[in-house]
């Protein structure tokens, strides 16, 4: 496997095309794919940390994780994109996962749980409401060595 750059509007047509429950995001700090036998088969999608309360400088956040299912695709995006993040001089990075899911692809590449959110969902400013998942989620991070 490796690492390839892909634009927004790539990683975004693997979401929309692969994602089990979430839609195509509207910007973006950096996507990444991840490439094997000459196929794209995963992206991720980085970019700033949805909650507003979050350090919205020092911490890049996983807003989309999509693979065709090849094996250990998951884990290689997840170490990956950490790898980015550290290396643009993030401090940490986060994303959140449904509580039904295992989480097992963050544990192989490192990342930490840091327990469950609150459930429920949300407005925008506008007051529209997010087309989000509502099951209770969790929370995993990864801290970077200053």
């Amino acid at each position: 496997m490796k690492t390839i750059r892909v634009e927004l509007s790539e990683a975004n047509d693997f979401v929309a095309k692969l994602h089990r429950h979430h839609k195509p995001v509207v910007g973006h700090r950096f996507s990444i794919g991840c490439e094997h036998e000459g196929n794209l088969v995963g992206c991720a999608i980085i970019g700033r940390p949805v909650a507003r309360q979050s350090d919205q400088k020092h911490i890049a956040e996983v807003t989309r994780l999509v693979t065709d299912g090849t094996a250990n695709a998951c884990s290689f995006l997840y170490g990956q994109a950490a790898r980015a993040a550290k290396e643009l001089g993030f401090k940490s990075i986060q994303t959140f996962i449904l509580q039904s899911e295992t989480g097992t692809s963050l544990k192989a590449s490192g990342w930490k749980c840091e327990g469950l959110t609150k459930v429920g969902s949300w407005q925008s400013r506008e007051k529209r409401r997010s087309d989000q998942p509502t099951e209770q989620k969790v929370k995993w991070t990864k801290t970077f060595e200053p």
